[in-house]
Parts: C-alpha cells; structure tokens; sequence
C-alpha cells in the first residue's frame, strides 16, 4: 500500500525560532505594566490638563484686553502638549542603556544650547534674565533641557563609581567641577537664582540617592549652600526681595517688592474654601503680573479654592509614590539615582513654586511643573516622565507571598508521588 505522500515541506529550525521571537516581541509589546507606570502616567496627564484648563482661566481677560484671542495662550501651551504627550510614551520604551549611552552627549548638547543664550539676536532678555532663545518665532528656555541632561549624566557617572564612592576624590571628580560649571552658567551667566537653586536640589539629590556616605555629602551641600548665598547677595534687587519676606509692613514695600507676593496671597484668601468658581478670578484681571505662569497656584486657589489646591497637591504626591516606589524597586543604581535626580526636581520645584506664592520664599521665577504657562518647561518635564516610564518598565516583577510560595512547594511531592509509576 502506498504511503500518501503531500506537498507541504517540514518546517525548517530557523522558521520555529522567528516564530518563536516573534511571539515573544508580540507579548512583550502587549505586556501589562506595572502600577508605577500607570500612576505615574495618569498623574502626568491630569496635571498637564489642569494646567491648560486653567492656563486658558488665567489669559481670557488679559488676551481680550490685548485685542487677541482668548484662546491664543492656550493654543500655543497646548502644541508643547501634543508634542510632549505622545513623546512621553515614545520616550518610555527605550531601554536604559538607551540613557546610559547618551549622558555624556546629552550634557554636552544641553550645555551648548544653553550657551545659545548669550549670542546677539538668539539671546532675550526679561526682568534681567538672559535665559531664552527666540528660534522661528517661537520661545524657549534652554535651561529647562539642562536639568533632565544633567540628571542623566549624573546618574551615570556615579553608577560607573558606585563601588568607589566611599572616597572623597571619586565622589568629588568629576561630579563636583562639572556641578558648578553648570550652576554657575545658568546662576551666574543667565543671571536665574531660581533656576541655579533646582538645578543644585537636583545635584544634591543625586548624590543622597546614590548613597555616599554623610560626611562626604556635606562638603557638597555648604558649597552649593555658599554658591546660591553668594548669587544672593551679590545682586540688590535679589536682596530687596529677600528682605521683603520679613517686611510685617507690606504696605511700605507694595509698589516695589511686595507687589505680586501681596497680591498672590490676596488671589489665595480670595478664594477660600470652594473658591469662586472656575473663570472667575479677580487677581488675573492685570492685578497680578504672573498670574499663568509663576503664580497660576494662586489662580487655582481663588477660583478653585483650597478643594482645588488639595487636588493638586495630591496628585504631585501621587507622582512621587510612583517614583519612589521606582527607586525602592530597582536593583539598578543608575535607575535609582536617576529617578531620584527627577523626583528632587519636579516635587521640589513645585514646592518651591508653592512656597513663593505662599509668601514663604522671595519671588524666584520658578514655574509649576506640567501646570505652569510655558511651553519648553512642560516639555522637559514630560519628556523627564518618559524616563521615568522607562524605568518603571524594568522594575521586576512582585514575587510571590512566602506562604505562597511554601505551599507549593509542598504540594509538589505529593503530585509527583501521585503520578510517577510503582517499581517492583
């Protein structure tokens, strides 16, 4: 009898193996994510929607006046946000040797463009400020680059150390002179004392993160204390401001000094517990100079009340469980001190930004992350939450309760003995 013969070949090796990878990629792609990635995610997306919302409350009355669009301020916040929210998740699947790869030439590129400040006709000046460039018609703040470029290259440099970390040389070359150069171009050069400050919280919280031991963390917190106490002192208005906070007589200092702060304060008592609805904002009518940028927290008071400053406050808490719980995870320390450098940046700038309208701190010019108007900030910060999502991506997965795990493995005999053959 004939055997039936047919046409199909036997499938080759190399065919089984690409089928294979490919199911493989396919799960990874379509893998859950962890809880980190998720909390992280949303609480970046809802803050960069308040922030339009309220960016748009904030420039209504000031567009109209203009003889503008109400909605010319908004339009151009919301283009950073639909650049910065799908690079957000584009920037989340690269790997983390993506990042290692790329800190040196990050820092060199941030610290180039930063330096485009002070070239005629790219440079713009405000309020003393040179820390803007105006490419196309449109406005950015280099700085605002340089913070997550810095990160990453710290980040880097004292994971190629972490075993070395223990003397003061290793912690000090080369993160100390590249620390102050940095610093000292966007405090000294561009003249930004709030910008200087983050950026040595930034510094600061790396080298926490990182572990070194205390006493070698000192030396770097009194010269970056000494370096933002100099930058201080050294220009009058900074210290006309400085003094304004311990002026119980705002009076004497309100068409100088204490102008915005009072008027900052007053949009916060304004508002009270349930605010006075969304829109209706009475400091935003050119009362307070700043009112969509460094002082939209007192927009949000006022017309919100201290319901919708609740709110806010916690969904920046929300974002820093998630990145915590990114840096308790991780066995990788480059993860950990990254994660840590971004941490430090976005939840202490928004303190700090809180503190100023708060009249807590002296006016600093720094804006609220994902909220603030500003295109280039929102942008960075976003972009800064794509690493994090990275990282989030890495994080191993939970292993199972002990109990678990024993009762398994005491199951597992009986099922053997249940199911081997008896030998005679």
């Amino acid at each position: 009898m004939a055997t039936p013969t047919t046409d199909r070949a036997p499938r080759s090796t190399d065919d089984t193996a690409r089928g294979f990878a490919a199911r493989v990629s396919l799960g990874r792609a379509f893998a859950p994510v962890p809880s980190e990635f998720l909390l992280i995610a949303s609480t970046a997306l809802i803050l960069t929607i308040f922030g339009l919302v309220m960016v748009l409350s904030a420039t209504m009355a000031t567009s109209l006046s203009a003889g503008e669009s109400p909605f010319e301020v908004v339009m151009k916040q919301s283009v950073f946000a639909l650049i910065g929210v799908p690079l957000m998740f584009v920037v989340s699947r690269m790997p983390v040797r993506f990042w290692k790869r790329i800190a040196w030439f990050g820092l060199i590129a941030a610290v180039a463009l930063q330096m485009l400040v002070f070239i005629p006709g790219l440079g713009v000046v405000n309020d003393g400020n040179r820390n803007w460039i105006r490419i196309a018609g449109f406005q950015l703040q280099p700085s605002e680059f340089l913070k997550l470029a810095f990160i990453l290259w710290l980040a880097y440099v004292l994971y190629r150390k972490h075993t070395l970390l223990g003397t003061w040389k290793h912690v000090f070359i080369p993160v100390v002179p590249v620390g102050i150069l940095v610093i000292g171009l966007v405090g000294v050069g561009s003249k930004d004392l709030g910008t200087a400050m983050i950026l040595a919280l930034i510094m600061l919280g790396c080298l926490f993160f990182s572990g070194v031991k205390l006493r070698l963390f000192l030396l770097p917190l009194i010269l970056l204390v000494a370096g933002v106490a100099y930058l201080a002192v050294s220009s009058p208005n900074r210290m006309r401001r400085i003094m304004s906070l311990f002026d119980v007589d705002t009076l004497s200092c309100y068409t100088t000094t204490c102008y915005q702060p009072v008027h900052g304060v007053w949009g916060l008592a304004n508002g009270g517990l349930l605010g006075l609805g969304l829109g209706n904002s009475r400091e935003k009518y050119q009362w307070l100079p700043a009112a969509s940028n460094d002082y939209i927290f007192a927009i949000v008071g006022e017309e919100l009340g201290l319901i919708g400053c609740v709110v806010v406050l916690a969904l920046l808490t929300l974002f820093a469980v998630g990145a915590f719980h990114i840096i308790r995870k991780t066995h990788d320390p480059f993860i950990r001190i990254a994660a840590g450098g971004v941490t430090v940046w976005v939840v202490g700038q928004a303190l700090i930004n809180i503190g100023v309208v708060l009249r807590l701190f002296p006016v600093l010019g720094v804006p609220l992350p994902f909220m603030s108007q500003g295109g280039t900030s929102l942008l960075s910060v976003l972009l800064a939450c794509g690493v994090l999502l990275s990282f989030a991506r890495t994080l191993p997965e939970t292993a199972p309760p002990p109990s678990a795990a024993r009762g398994r493995e005491a199951a597992r005999p009986a099922r053997v003995r249940e199911t081997a053959p008896t030998l005679r």
